[in-house]
């Protein structure tokens, strides 16, 4: 039992919605749900009934919530006794994300709590401009970005890995059947993606894709949250979009299904922004979990 499964089930209770809870917490929304569930499996009791609707405590919930709230009382008592030691407040990581980090970002938690057990890492979630200037006027010690630009005087960037993408389909539409899609089939299928100015990387990507398929795409109603994209698309006769694979490996929705792309994919590089010459234990381990094969490259 983890006090990071412990936060975020006292946050999802609080909110009685991933969704808001993930906000809060600043960490992508399967992220959330995997860590919870991997809670409850450990304790052998479901602590949430979840429903396409609504989310509420069970009786295990209920009994669970005020014993979680005490031992994260507890343990933030802990850090403050000895905060003094270190000038003053505990040492604290901040590092920008962004979603579909999936496991990935959980075995970068989990390396830290391992090896640097006094380094408190502190996500946050910002567009990618202020991401980036957050990192080189230091107020982000580091930050993942996708697409990342060339390195300049103020910041560098290591190639962590690329995150291949997935077509989202209804169940029930006849590419479903098959286990893998030709970007080409689905030339009249309408698109459902966020406004460009969200997500500009995934947008040309996908967008340049399909005209090096021979189509332009015909286009859907714009996508909000990501729940919110599979609900529609779930619904509906017709409608595609993409997702990260490492958010798919956690989403479990009857409606739509996953599927990679037969000709070769589509992908976005993920690279970890650092200040220019930064150094500490954090930047340190940051450096060393990217450039080798702890992540899983």
């Amino acid at each position: 039992m983890e006090l990071r499964q412990l936060r975020y089930f006292v946050t999802v209770a609080e909110e009685l919605h991933f969704g808001r809870a993930a906000e809060r917490l600043h960490i992508a929304q399967p992220a959330v749900s995997q860590q919870v569930r991997r809670l409850e499996r450990e304790l052998r009791v479901q602590l949430l009934d979840r429903s396409p609707r609504r989310v509420r405590l069970t009786e295990a919930g209920l009994r669970f919530l005020p014993a979680a709230r005490r031992v994260l009382a507890a343990a933030d008592q802990a850090r403050a006794s000895v905060a003094d030691l270190a000038g003053g407040r505990a040492a604290v990581l901040r590092l920008g994300t962004v979603t579909g980090l999936g496991a990935r970002l959980d075995a970068i938690l989990d390396a830290f709590t391992e090896r640097v057990p006094h380094l408190q890492v502190e996500l946050v979630t910002l567009p990618v401009r202020e991401r980036l200037a957050q990192v080189a006027d230091g107020r982000l010690d580091a930050a993942f970005v996708r697409a990342p630009a060339e390195d300049t005087l103020e910041l560098e960037y290591l190639h962590a890995w690329d995150d291949p993408l997935v077509a989202v389909l209804p169940a029930r539409h006849p590419l479903a059947a098959h286990n893998t899609v030709r970007l080409a089939d689905l030339a009249s299928v309408p698109l459902r993606l966020t406004e460009r100015r969200n997500h500009p990387a995934l947008v040309d990507l996908v967008l340049t894709s399909c005209q090096r398929a021979g189509f332009e795409p015909v286009p859907a109603p714009t996508a909000t949250t990501l729940q919110d994209n599979l609900a529609a698309i779930g619904t509906a006769a017709a409608m595609w979009t993409v997702i990260y694979a490492a958010n798919a490996d956690q989403v479990h929705n009857p409606r739509v299904v996953f599927r990679p792309f037969a000709d070769g994919g589509m992908a976005l590089p993920i690279a970890l922004a650092l200040r220019a010459g930064a150094t500490g234990p954090g930047s340190e381990l940051l450096r060393a979990l990217v450039s080798g094969d702890y992540l899983g490259q």
